[in-house]
């Protein structure tokens, strides 16, 4: 099996030290940390010329990919993923808390307090999804098919069970597109960037305007053939209150959901697994196309 380097990411027992590439899981410092990611927050294989058009932005680099990607394990199973129940865990309940701020103004020396403005669906769908991907890290939920925990499993799960709990009409009519243009119950990792995604770009400031849900797509060489590996965006909606972090499943069977800075992973992670133009393996920041203005 195919293993994503763990360099400073970690999973869900303890933080990975910066000098070990074996990660444990999350402690509960990470994850008071990602709880201000959400407090305030509003393989199938795919051939060398279809991907072609995906990284044709991509700067030349030298060499080759030598580092083997996650394995996609979505065609393991294209059954709907069941119903969802909510985490009752109480750190993560503690993790994923939002509060909602109130505005206020003085008149005569006594406070008004106004009721907040109602939030957008997109706002408190985003937010739904930050909190069903942490969660994962902590404990995977068991609505979550063992069959389909993986990479691009992890994002469908949790856009899910956003709809579920806020829009759940929405779940009348397939979530996904296939590769005929068909809705659908299941997308694999390559369909959904290549049918349900629209790229955003593949530069710095790009990535800085990366919202909670949107999702960062590498295509790794293989002998078996190219394979998608993709990883999920937490960020808050107010930039200063914590940082953008990734989550993803490596791709294993049995391996844990894992967590970390974004901001690592383009600085210091393998050549191969940096978010930056200048690597090949990198195909662009993606947003649902269903989330777009």
């Amino acid at each position: 099996m195919f293993a994503l380097p763990l360099i400073l990411l970690v999973s869900a027992s303890a933080p990975a030290p910066l000098a070990a590439p074996q990660a444990g899981s999350a402690s509960h410092a990470v994850l008071r940390e990602a709880a201000a990611l959400v407090a305030q927050a509003a393989p199938r294989h795919a051939t060398s010329r279809d991907v072609s058009a995906l990284v044709a932005h991509a700067a030349p680099q030298a060499g080759s990919v030598s580092l083997a990607s996650p394995r996609d394990a979505s065609s393991l199973a294209a059954r709907r993923e069941g119903s969802v129940s909510h985490v009752t865990s109480p750190d993560v309940s503690a993790l994923v808390a939002h509060a909602a701020p109130q505005a206020g103004s003085a008149t005569s020396g006594t406070e008004a307090v106004l009721a907040p403005a109602p939030e957008s669906r997109d706002v408190l769908l985003r937010r739904q999804v930050a909190q069903v991907a942490l969660a994962q890290v902590r404990k995977q939920d068991p609505a979550w098919h063992p069959d389909q925990r993986d990479c691009a499993g992890l994002i469908r799960f949790a856009v899910r069970t956003a709809y579920k709990r806020i829009a759940p009409a929405r779940l009348e009519t397939p979530l996904w597109t296939d590769a005929r243009g068909t809705p659908t119950d299941f997308a694999d990792a390559e369909t959904l960037v290549r049918r349900n995604m629209v790229l955003l770009g593949r530069d710095d400031a790009t990535r800085e305007s990366l919202r909670t849900g949107d999702v960062l797509a590498f295509l790794h060489e293989h002998d078996s053939g190219p394979v998608f590996h993709l990883m999920l965006v937490v960020r808050p909606e107010d930039r200063a209150h914590a940082p953008a972090r990734v989550v993803y499943h490596p791709g294993e069977k049995g391996a844990q959901v894992r967590t970390g800075l974004l901001h690592n992973l383009a600085d210091e992670a393998p050549r191969e697994w940096r978010p930056v133009p200048s690597n090949n393996a990198f195909v662009g920041y993606f947003r649902l196309k269903e989330w777009m203005p």
